[in-house]
């Protein structure tokens, strides 16, 4: 095991391995808990009930956070013509068709989420090995492939805070859900997004509960072990 350094063996201290947390607490203490020298990323972490070798248990799903995630989001539009237009005045970074899949054949992945036109989707479909394992290949199941006129609509929220989430191998949700920063309202409140979109995204197959366990941590900090009760409530606090 990595030897832990002494800032945060003593931010050990501040929290009882034994305790759940309401998230207001959780989120102070976070908060609490956050480096100064920068801005921490405030990160969800949800062991799920799903058998991850069914694929009708697989979870997958986007949510958009209403405080965003503390950062520019840089958006790319595969489109051409008129719905390229569209992209652009609508606050796209980057928009193209073949320069920008000859640019990422190359190894260029500068950007936070990828969009598409449903006709530019056979076209792209040789950047699932660059893309796919990044997150960022446009997906009609994650809303990522585009129909024109919904182009405008999607880029700005995107920019916003559109957070796709998605269960890893081990049946666990790993989200960001703000920065140390942020106001305790402010993360509460982002929390309460992810954790609806989460509940709706529950596969059929999955008996039981849900959710089993969740954490809120920071990128440098101990985790803290949220009470489910108060967070599954949290949602309905809007």
């Amino acid at each position: 095991m990595a030897k832990r350094s002494k800032r945060y063996t003593a931010l050990l201290e501040k929290v009882d391995p034994d305790a759940t947390y309401p998230p207001q607490e959780a989120v102070a203490l976070v908060k609490e808990m956050g480096s100064l020298k920068f801005d921490e990323t405030v990160e969800l972490h949800l062991r799920t009930g799903s058998d991850t070798r069914h694929a009708d248990q697989m979870v997958r799903g986007v949510t958009v956070l209403p405080h965003g995630l503390g950062k520019q989001v840089r958006v790319l539009v595969f489109a051409t013509g008129e719905a390229a237009d569209l992209a652009r005045q609508a606050g796209a970074d980057y928009v193209g068709d073949d320069d920008l899949i000859t640019q990422i054949e190359g190894g260029w992945t500068e950007f936070d989420v990828g969009l598409a036109v449903p006709d530019i989707m056979s076209k792209i479909g040789r950047l699932g090995r660059v893309l796919g394992r990044r997150g960022l290949m446009p997906n009609p199941r994650t809303g990522t492939m585009v129909q024109p006129q919904d182009l405008p609509r999607i880029i700005d929220e995107a920019k916003k805070g559109r957070l796709e989430f998605r269960m890893d191998r081990t049946a666990i949700i790993h989200c960001p859900v703000g920065k140390t920063s942020f106001s305790e309202q402010h993360l509460l409140e982002n929390i309460s997004s992810l954790m609806d979109s989460v509940t709706r995204a529950r596969p059929a197959a999955v008996k039981g509960a849900f959710v089993r366990s969740a954490y809120l941590t920071t990128s440098m900090s101990p985790s803290v072990r949220l009470d489910l009760a108060a967070l599954q409530s949290l949602k309905a606090e809007d």
